[in-house]
């Protein structure tokens, strides 16, 4: 499924929505990852690292529930993980040079995500089972965070060159 186009159904709402949790799973491993894996005690990065940890739990637990007031069906996650991959998961964290790369490529594609689901469903004139100014709302603060994680990240790394 396409973020070119507009979203039509609850069907393809849900797994838009399951595309989100799974992008926000990926980002919180990455996180933890790193962070168990620092070579040194390093505050702020810990810190920024379990900022995103915690983040994209709330975010995804915010995405479960708007898939919960859906009138569609789950998509097995064997399905929605192989869009992840394909659409998503052409970047390691071992292709980028340190952590900070990689934490401001997960807190981009996030945004983008999220830009691009808001622009697909306000193209749309369907009718969703969940309220469409509550899904924007919740679509635009989850976009809106990611975009703060990204000028952290982006401020943390020109504050270290």
């Amino acid at each position: 499924m396409s973020l070119q186009q507009r979203v039509d159904s609850d069907q393809q709402l849900a797994r838009l929505l399951q595309i989100g949790i799974v992008l926000e799973e990926v980002a919180e491993a990455r996180a933890n990852n790193h962070r168990e894996s620092l070579p040194k005690p390093d505050a702020e990065l810990e810190s920024l690292l379990a900022d995103a940890t915690e983040q994209s739990a709330a975010h995804r637990d915010r995405l479960e529930g708007l898939i919960a007031e859906l009138a569609a069906d789950s998509i097995p996650f064997d399905e929605i993980n192989a869009l992840v991959e394909a659409s998503y998961g052409q970047t390691k964290p071992e292709d980028f040079d340190g952590v900070l790369y990689d934490q401001l490529c997960n807190e981009e594609t996030g945004y983008k995500f999220y830009d691009d689901m808001i622009e697909a469903i306000e193209a749309s004139d369907a009718t969703f089972s969940v309220d469409r100014d509550r899904l924007l709302s919740v679509l635009r603060e989850l976009r809106d965070a990611e975009r703060d994680a990204v000028e952290t990240v982006t401020t943390i790394m020109e504050e270290r060159e």
